[in-house]
């Protein structure tokens, strides 16, 4: 249960354009869709009211809809480029005060690291507008969870012009610790060589090795982990591959 006042909304991007590797999200990892998989294992999140999948309005994300809506979970379509728009849109529609970022190529992503995330946001005193799991590289690459308050999206939303920033939603955020009260959290142990998220078709055979280990969807991030000590060879399927940066 929610344990503040505030209505929380996780919004989960999704769509079937890639650069790399066209329509990932729906790939099938353990039988199953991958945004499918995503959502089944962030749906039990304690600490957030609402949880939508924000797409596009393209013909080729109707799809995405087409599976949201069968697994019971509100679907927004909105900007295809512009995705600071979508995500302003959608968190107006469901009433967020404060707004939780989670993306559809991060499978191994859990409830628990979530609620995590969002309870240091919740919780903080003086509060914070940006809390985020992944800008001090020290957790997996994947396990990105931004959380803001609605107000500081609004601000960006109405003053960032960088349509390249806009794409990636936060920039003008967390890139104004002048104007912003910003925590970016740290692992106790750097796991930045690890790469979870899902961008090209050797990140996908590295997820893939770790779902046909388990043969289910319910595991925690740590037990990924502990499997990653005992098989620490899976971890050179992806290793090549390099993360795009943000301009």
């Amino acid at each position: 249960m929610v344990e503040e006042n505030r209505r929380v909304v996780a919004i989960l991007q999704a769509r079937m354009g890639s650069s790399r590797l066209p329509g990932k999200v729906l790939a099938s990892v353990a039988g199953q869709p991958m945004l499918a998989l995503i959502v089944k294992r962030v749906l039990p999140m304690q600490c957030v009211n609402q949880l939508v999948v924000a797409t596009t309005q393209l013909p080729q994300d109707d799809k995405i809809e087409a599976l949201v809506n069968n697994l019971g979970i509100p679907c927004f379509r909105g900007a295809e480029e512009d995705c600071l728009d979508r995500y302003y849109q959608a968190a107006r529609q469901f009433g967020a005060e404060v707004v939780v970022r989670l993306t559809g190529d991060s499978p191994l992503l859990e409830s628990g690291f979530v609620d995590w995330v969002v309870k240091q946001y919740l919780s903080a005193n003086p509060p914070f507008d940006y809390v985020d799991s992944s800008l001090s590289k020290t957790f997996p690459e994947g396990l990105s969870v931004e959380v803001f308050s609605f107000s500081a999206l609004a601000t960006a939303w109405e003053e960032d012009t960088n349509m390249q920033r806009r794409e990636h939603v936060t920039p003008f955020i967390y890139r104004h610790p002048e104007r912003f009260h910003i925590w970016h959290l740290v692992s106790p142990q750097d796991y930045s060589h690890m790469r979870w998220t899902v961008d090209t078709p050797e990140d996908l055979a590295f997820v893939r090795r770790i779902y046909d280990y388990f043969g289910y969807y319910r595991f925690s991030w740590r037990e990924v982990l502990a499997v990653l000590d005992e098989h620490p060879e899976w971890l050179e399927i992806n290793r090549a591959v390099r993360q795009k940066e943000v301009l």
